[in-house]
């Protein structure tokens, strides 16, 4: 088999690598490669009593005895400040592994390049270390298994696809509302109440589908936001809803 020109070189490098969703075998070939081939696994984590899910994702798939694996603090609830010191010194820490011609890979959630931890830390590379070589892998985004496993069609025709995070105003998701096609609402956590309130006036509660944990202990999906309790909100959960469209 001919070599991938995505290999790791003898250079040093970054390479952000999506994980998926949460099934271990959701990941590409090419991310388990490249995992397997770096010196160093740097796994993200919100605060520090979390555990990294992406790390457990990928834990079959690690070389513990040769390979260093580091988790991170990545704050995103925290003073501007506090964020923005906290994404400079991990750029910082890569950096120096990457000049000392280290193998990195930093492992994400999904895809690298879709609301991923990544792209903050990727900013903070291409400011203040322009030298360091960053790729990415992509990865299988969670609305492209929560559509399979809902049976919910993302695009049919000439439908259209919107894909709107749930942190925006009442008054921007109604003007999402109104149009055809399948609407993603994604960060739907702490929004929950009132997103499902804003589609029970829209009378859309019932064509919506809530998937939280995809490929994980608690993986649910309840395909009526009405049967939605307290219980099964989750930081890992998204919406999707079905408008029906005239196709000739």
């Amino acid at each position: 088999m001919a070599q991938s020109a995505e290999s790791l070189t003898t250079a040093g490098a970054l390479v952000a690598v999506g994980v998926g969703p949460g099934d271990p075998e959701l990941i590409t070939l090419k991310g388990v490669r490249l995992i397997g081939e770096a010196d160093v696994v740097i796994t993200p984590v919100g605060d520090r009593s979390d555990s990294s899910i992406a790390l457990s994702i990928i834990s079959e798939y690690l070389a513990p005895e040769r390979q260093q694996i580091i988790s991170r603090v990545f704050p995103m609830r925290q003073p501007a400040e506090q964020m923005a010191l906290a994404w400079r010194e991990i750029a910082a820490e890569i950096a120096e592994l990457v000049r000392a011609g280290r193998q990195v890979v930093f492992i994400t959630l999904g895809d690298p390049m879709f609301y991923s931890t990544f792209l903050y830390l990727q900013h903070e590379l291409e400011t203040d270390y322009p030298d360091v070589s960053v790729r990415t892998v992509p990865g299988i985004s969670s609305i492209l298994d929560a559509a399979g496993k809902a049976r919910l069609p993302l695009g049919f025709a000439d439908d259209i696809l919107t894909i709107v995070p749930a942190t925006v105003s009442d008054e921007k998701l109604q003007s999402f509302l109104n149009s055809e096609g399948t609407l993603v609402l994604l960060k739907v956590y702490r929004a929950f109440p009132r997103i499902r309130s804003l589609l029970q006036k829209a009378g859309l509660a019932q064509k919506a589908v809530y998937i939280r944990r995809l490929g994980l202990t608690g993986e649910k999906i309840i395909h009526n936001l009405e049967q939605v309790a307290e219980e099964d909100l989750d930081y890992l959960s998204l919406i999707l809803v079905r408008r029906e469209a005239e196709h000739g």
